[in-house]
């Protein structure tokens, strides 16, 4: 099997869906952004400390050490900020997008103050949704919408259409 990756903005369920594809598929699983944390330490202090682009960086290095094959992968929302990991993406996996509105993101993450881009002022954030989705479809095989369906249901319709 190639490599499966999840997309999605921030709340849309990867890690979620990710933990549990892995469950029912048996393949190995890996989370981007926790691969990130494991080598150089928590997101939000590289926000702080380092700034967006040298997180880039690290999430660029992490997503080039993903093997081709046999495993769910879920990334960070912002993986499809560079044109090089779009491509990477599409070279060597398959990619899933979860495609979750915008209402639904705000009502899933209220007040989170955990991710560093989500503590931006309401038109920000919508600007940056609405630029990743744009990115989202450009590099997606498949797309699933996600609003009002429990991780389970998006899970089970993956392994569906994937048969």
């Amino acid at each position: 099997m190639k490599t499966l990756y999840l997309i999605g903005f921030m709340g849309s369920g990867k890690s979620t869906v990710g933990q549990l594809l892995h469950h029912d598929t048996g393949a190995s699983y890996l989370d981007t952004d926790q691969m990130v944390v494991e080598k150089y330490g928590e997101i939000a202090a590289i926000f702080q400390r380092e700034g967006e682009l040298q997180f880039r960086h690290y999430e660029t290095d992490v997503l080039k050490q993903v093997p081709e094959k046999d495993y769910i992968v879920s990334t960070g929302g912002g993986i499809v900020e560079r044109k090089e990991n779009m491509a990477f993406l599409k070279d060597r996996g398959f990619v899933i997008y979860l495609d979750t509105s915008f209402a639904e993101i705000t009502q899933r993450l209220g007040n989170d103050t955990s991710r560093p881009l989500w503590g931006k002022a309401e038109p920000d954030k919508k600007e940056l949704y609405q630029r990743r989705r744009e990115r989202y479809l450009e590099v997606a095989d498949m797309t699933i919408a996600t609003d009002g369906k429990t991780p389970q249901e998006i899970t089970a319709e993956i392994l569906h259409r994937l048969d």
